[in-house]
């Protein structure tokens, strides 16, 4: 008879299965299956592939946490960050404008150069006291929020606060909890957008498309804190991914 102990029941309860490649594999799934969606079905016949799509972005923002507290170089990874902002940008305009150019919506990758600036600011005033850290936290949710409605990057100022919710939530208590009030809080009331009408008990509830984003914590709170694969070759081809998918899809949109 095997013995059972409070160990074995605290391994049993430990299902972190995901590392870092298995979470950029599924966020590039869902992100491809709304991008289609984007481009060639958009209806409420395939609104469940739009709902699907939402769960990708907070699952790239927590990974884009991971690297800029695992990166060698900052520089080198905010630099990797624009350069593929500036060839995906092209490839984003074809697919929401079905032109080269549109500068009323920037892709994703500037969101997150954005972001990646406001964690290595907040990083540098972290020893200086809490008060003063607190001060400068306020002060960058406030201004970078401005600068991503202004620049018109994806997601905007909210995309730029949840990549700083999985920023402030890293390695403290009750992460869980905040993570999940935050995720509402911005996907369900703040972002919203289209709503799904459902009638329980004859009360109306409006759910937006968007709150489904805040399904994408059971895939985070998966997460093992592994990085899976170390190999530059295929760290480099997710960055690739984005532009290439984003183009093939543009251009058969365009023909088709």
């Amino acid at each position: 008879m095997k013995e059972i102990t409070i160990n074995n029941l605290e391994n049993n309860h430990n299902i972190k299965c995901l590392n870092s490649l298995h979470l950029k594999l599924i966020a590039c799934t869902f992100m491809l299956i709304d991008h289609i969606w984007l481009a060639f079905c958009s209806g409420d016949n395939f609104v469940w592939m739009n709902c699907i799509g939402r769960l990708a972005f907070p699952i790239f923002a927590f990974q884009v946490v991971e690297g800029f507290f695992h990166t060698k170089s900052f520089k080198k990874y905010l630099k990797r960050m624009f350069i593929f902002a500036l060839i995906s940008e092209i490839p984003f305009n074809l697919i929401n404008s079905g032109s080269l150019i549109y500068l009323e919506h920037q892709n994703v990758m500037f969101t997150f150069c954005i972001a990646l600036i406001c964690m290595y600011i907040l990083e540098k005033v972290k020893k200086q006291g809490k008060f003063v850290y607190f001060l400068l936290f306020i002060t960058v949710l406030v201004n970078s929020f401005l600068i991503g409605t202004f620049t018109f990057v994806d997601y905007g100022g909210y995309g730029i606060w949840v990549v700083l919710l999985f920023y402030f939530t890293k390695n403290i208590r009750f992460n869980k909890i905040i993570e999940l009030i935050g995720m509402i809080i911005i996907n369900y009331y703040m972002i919203g957008g289209e709503s799904f009408i459902i009638k329980v008990l004859g009360k109306t509830i409006f759910f937006p498309e968007q709150a489904f984003a805040v399904l994408s914590l059971i895939f985070i709170w998966l997460y093992n804190g592994k990085r899976g694969v170390k190999n530059k070759k295929v760290q480099n081809l997710f960055y690739l991914f984005y532009p290439i998918h984003l183009l093939i899809i543009g251009v058969i949109a365009l023909i088709f």
